[in-house]
């Protein structure tokens, strides 16, 4: 499993982070899911392929239950690339979850399956495969006889303010972060504090695949809690400064050297760095040449 679906899935499996997706994506913000409610589901469906057993996983799926009794089970697929498969594997997880509860004897009662696909490209909406018609090429006359299922895709980065807004979890700073980048719009953050700061943050390099939002996170002075996506971006600035200085300053070192201006103790007088700094700096020279 890579970083990124792991960084996905720490963020999603928090139930008011899962509650919040379902609630503004589904019900337009109406709170009719609440993260009580919500049971992992640990279930991973098997099936069998050329003579051999095989193992799926949903990305996150919760049970939506009232009290002890299932009212549906919700499932999150998500997506950074276009996938003209995703109807295929979509109702092969819907499948695997009715066909567990055919095969429990003990269930009294059965309750429906929802899966939805979240996709995080900012380039163009999901253009691919959106039902199961789009997957294969169907004769006229066979088409009445083909159920076709459909998947629901929400392109989170065209969501709208309005509905961005209506996210209370961490996920609100995601889209908008998304939708920023869509619209290329510089990135300032947010004021809201993070409510799970080492979970967003981690999904945030995840998406970017820059590990700056990450590594802005464990320092020290934002792990005290409270932290603003305000303080995390400009703290990623103030190191992307410090960065670029000393940077320039090795450059200056390295000219130094392959110049012979001088020696490594007066260039280090000159730059005003330690010897051994310096001669660190002056192996590079001596790679580059």
């Amino acid at each position: 499993m890579g970083a990124k679906d792991i960084a996905e899935k720490n963020l999603e499996e928090l139930n008011d982070v899962f509650a919040d997706i379902i609630n503004v994506l589904l019900f337009k913000g109406e709170r009719l899911v609440h993260e009580d409610e919500l049971e992992a589901d640990t279930t991973k469906s098997m099936f069998k392929a050329d003579g051999k057993i095989h193992e799926q996983e949903r990305d996150v799926s919760k049970f939506w239950k009232n009290g002890e009794i299932r009212i549906s089970i919700l499932g999150i697929e998500n997506q950074t690339k276009q996938d003209s498969d995703m109807p295929l594997r979509v109702i092969s997880y819907d499948g695997a979850s009715y066909k567990q509860q055919l095969l429990n004897e003990r269930q009294t009662k059965r309750y429906p399956v929802t899966t939805i696909v979240l996709y995080f490209g900012t380039d163009e909406k999901w253009a691919t495969a959106k039902s199961l018609y789009d997957c294969f090429e169907i004769p006229e006359k066979l088409k009445p006889f083909v159920n076709n299922y459909k998947i629901n895709v929400f392109n989170i980065a065209w969501l709208s303010e309005e509905t961005i807004n209506l996210f209370k979890s961490d996920f609100k700073l995601i889209a908008q972060y998304l939708r920023t980048k869509r619209l290329h719009k510089k990135y300032t953050g947010s004021k809201e504090k993070l409510q799970h700061a080492n979970e967003t943050l981690k999904l945030f390099s995840a998406i970017t695949g820059d590990d700056s939002f990450e590594k802005a996170y464990n320092e020290s002075s934002l792990k005290k809690g409270g932290v603003t996506m305000c303080e995390v971006v400009e703290r990623i600035k103030s190191e992307g400064r410090a960065e670029g200085q000393k940077n320039a300053k090795e450059e200056i070192i390295l000219n130094l050297i392959e110049s012979k201006a001088g020696t490594i103790e007066q260039i280090a007088t000159w730059i005003k760095l330690p010897v051994n700094e310096v001669k660190k700096i002056a192996k590079k020279a001596h790679n580059r040449a």
